[in-house]
């Protein structure tokens, strides 16, 4: 697998994940000029933007290290961008951090990292 393979992979594992969890997931992949993100999801009355991490070790650090503050700028500044164009301002909304440990195709575990970071 490629590191595209293996990130689609990790990202579909984490919606599946949340969704389980019970949150809605609203999109994936949402991208726009100033950023992206992995998958905006929701959660009661709560917008939940989460970058997902997929690592098939912790070699060279754990997947949450790779969110910088530099990405974390970029994350919040596209998610007001996402809040102001779905007229949801008003929400709460929170930054979570999932990270996706690959051992194969068939064995997934999750650190789901709750309200990461903040703007």
């Amino acid at each position: 697998m490629n590191n595209i393979e293996v990130g689609n992979l990790g990202e579909q594992a984490a919606a599946d994940y949340l969704h389980q969890s019970g949150y809605e997931v609203l999109t994936r992949k949402y991208r726009t000029k100033i950023g992206e993100i992995d998958i905006i999801a929701k959660l009661k009355d709560t917008v939940v933007f989460v970058e997902v991490k997929t690592r098939r070790s912790t070699r060279c650090g754990f997947p949450a290290e790779a969110v910088t503050y530099r990405k974390q700028q970029k994350i919040m500044n596209t998610a007001m961008y996402y809040l102001s164009y779905t007229d949801q301002t008003q929400l709460y909304c929170r930054f979570d951090v999932i990270e996706v440990f690959l051992s194969d195709r068939t064995m997934i575990k999750y650190n789901h990292i709750i309200d990461a970071f903040r703007a």
